[in-house]
């Protein structure tokens, strides 16, 4: 009896095995690598005949040339790919009012000069911790600190950060972007 039933279940096993583990994965990959190679192979951006980074991580820019991304909430380095996650912390949790007010002093002392508020998004960290993208408020807030750090006029630096916003989805979903990396891959392209 139990022989008759164990037969079936170990060829269906080995059948959805076959076709669910590496039938289909395979077709799957090879279909995203012909229609989408891009994005297939991790949005990838090369400079030099090498990779430096991807659209889809964002990395660490802590000098005052740069456009400054998002908080990262990954350890023991920020941006880390394989510890993504956020802090979770809660509002009214003292870690978090603390690293904000930390970050709002850290971008004032910055630019002295800017007194609009600060975007939300400069000051915490997304869900993953590892966003590579800002508001066009939060690249715009950056614009004067980023212009005088490089002796350029603000008027350049902005027309930059005007070619590299992304429309929302569809047109009406979320917010209009910027990629930090991209933007400062521009930036240097300048100067």
């Amino acid at each position: 009896m139990l022989r008759s039933h164990l037969r079936p279940t170990l060829v269906l096993l080995g059948a959805m095995t076959l076709l669910l583990g590496i039938a289909y994965p395979a077709f799957v990959t090879l279909v995203a690598r012909i229609a989408f190679p891009a994005a297939a192979s991790g949005s990838l951006i090369h400079r030099d005949g090498g990779v430096i980074g991807s659209a889809l991580i964002g990395q660490s820019f802590a000098s005052p040339r740069y456009f400054w991304g998002r908080p990262s909430a990954t350890a023991p380095q920020p941006y880390n790919g394989l510890a993504s996650g956020g802090s979770n912390l809660g509002p009214l949790n003292p870690a978090l009012l603390s690293a904000v007010d930390s970050q709002v002093s850290r971008l004032r002392q910055a630019d002295p000069a800017v007194r609009d508020a600060v975007p939300v998004e400069l000051v915490t960290a997304s869900a993953s911790g590892l966003d590579p993208d800002l508001s066009e408020a939060g690249a715009r807030f950056q614009v004067g600190r980023v212009a005088s750090a490089r002796g350029l006029p603000s008027a350049t630096v902005d027309a930059l950060v005007t070619a590299h916003v992304r429309g929302r989805v569809l047109g009406f979903l979320g917010e209009r972007t910027v990629n930090v990396l991209e933007l400062n891959l521009a930036l240097d392209a300048l100067r």
